[in-house]
């Protein structure tokens, strides 16, 4: 078993950007999820958009009680998306803004502020988790001076989370999480940045990574070598966002097949979020699309022939506890893989052992796969991952 893991859905699947709208999703959603599954209390992976985590950090205690009410633990806040992450096109502008600009730096100690007022007295959640981009999208860092800034406002937010425990003793760490076409989107380039901007173990205490798996099975890398790397170069995991891409298999398709295959994925190319697409050729061969909806323009106009194709693995976060749907498949294979290394592996440094579900894209998913309403697929997603860690 992963030693003390802590389960929570990630609450960037509901709209709202300030604090009484994130209330009342809580209340409409979080509190229905933990009556369905049964349990005394429900971890929670905040999403704390910048107008709320203004109104929050100079007294989150209010916003404590709230959640201690509800028997709803916050252990751990998603502070990638800075702002409205349900506008009608969000694409690359949740990548801003970049390590490299003040407002970012400014925005997670916001969120340090408030996670430590919002932790629990007992001993396992001393620890507390924020993700964050992985500084931003390469065209928004187009120079060393830039990512040098990048380096600085991250060694800066160490010297505030090293202070911060000082004076609360709670830790607070900040989980990098690399992405598919951001500046670091490998293992490769995730350990070179640690080495060249915080080779210090006193910035790798407050510094970490977090580890998306949907994200990894994207840029198709394995996720034992994954988590094996990181804990030889000395880089902790903050977090584990458990997530599951769409895979298609073309290669192992009839013509007939693949043409109702294609069918099915452009449902997923819609508009509001960017669908990052591995894609392995039959020849070997390993190229990242930016965006689903363009590769699909791309088959239909003759410039990627399916035949050339072995197989694609796309950035949607589709629920984990599906392994396929009517010609795709997911990537729940990798989900899998993931917490058995985690269960099994050990290797240093420390696993914080939060589990955070990243479902973000129920409310974009094809009308058919959300029938049953949202507080019920989110806890069939908890229901899962408990059941598949107790099996474990």
């Amino acid at each position: 078993m992963i030693p003390s893991p802590q389960i929570g859905y990630c609450t960037n699947v509901h709209a709202g950007v300030d604090l009484n709208s994130i209330q009342s999703n809580l209340d409409q959603y979080a509190v229905a999820v933990r009556d369905s599954v049964d349990k005394d209390s429900l971890g929670l992976g905040l999403w704390i958009p910048a107008h709320a985590a203004r109104e929050l950090s100079a007294d989150a205690s209010g916003f404590a009680k709230f959640l201690r009410e509800r028997r709803l633990e916050a252990f751990t806040i998603n502070g990638f998306p800075y702002d409205n992450f349900h506008q009608d096109v969000v694409k690359h502008r949740v990548y801003q803004p970049t390590w490299a600009q003040e407002s970012r730096l400014e925005y997670t100690c916001q969120l340090a502020d408030v996670l430590v007022e919002l932790l629990s007295d007992t001993p396992a959640e001393q620890v507390g988790s924020i993700s964050t981009l992985p500084l931003g999208w390469p065209t928004e860092l187009p120079s060393d001076v830039e990512l040098d800034a990048c380096g600085r406002s991250l060694r800066k937010i160490a010297d505030y989370l090293h202070d911060l425990e000082s004076r609360t003793g709670r830790r607070i760490v900040v989980a990098i999480e690399p992405e598919p076409g951001c500046q670091f989107d490998t293992t490769d380039d995730v350990i070179s940045w640690f080495e060249k901007q915080l080779p210090e173990s006193q910035h790798r205490r407050y510094l970490t990574v977090c580890h998306d798996i949907c994200h990894s099975a994207v840029m198709m890398e394995s996720q034992s070598d994954v988590l094996s790397r990181l804990a030889q170069a000395g880089i902790g995991v903050g977090k584990v966002q458990v997530s599951s891409a769409i895979e298609v298999q073309w290669d192992q398709m009839s013509e007939d097949r693949r043409r109702e295959a294609l069918t099915q994925l452009t449902a997923f190319g819609e508009d509001r979020y960017l669908h990052q697409t591995g894609r392995m050729t039959r020849a070997g061969q390993f190229e990242l699309a930016e965006d689903l909806p363009q590769l699909l323009a791309e088959v239909q106009s003759g410039k990627v022939d399916l035949d050339d194709e072995q197989r694609w693995v796309v950035h949607f976060h589709v629920p984990i506890f599906l392994e396929r749907f009517g010609h795709l498949e997911t990537s729940q294979s990798d989900v899998l893989e993931c917490l058995k290394f985690l269960s099994e592996a050990n290797l240093p440094p420390e696993f914080t052992g939060h589990l955070e579900i990243e479902t973000y894209a129920w409310t974009v998913l094809p009308e058919a796969m959300r029938q049953r309403g949202l507080a019920e697929d989110i806890a069939t997603e908890v229901s899962w991952l408990q059941a598949t860690l107790n099996q474990g």
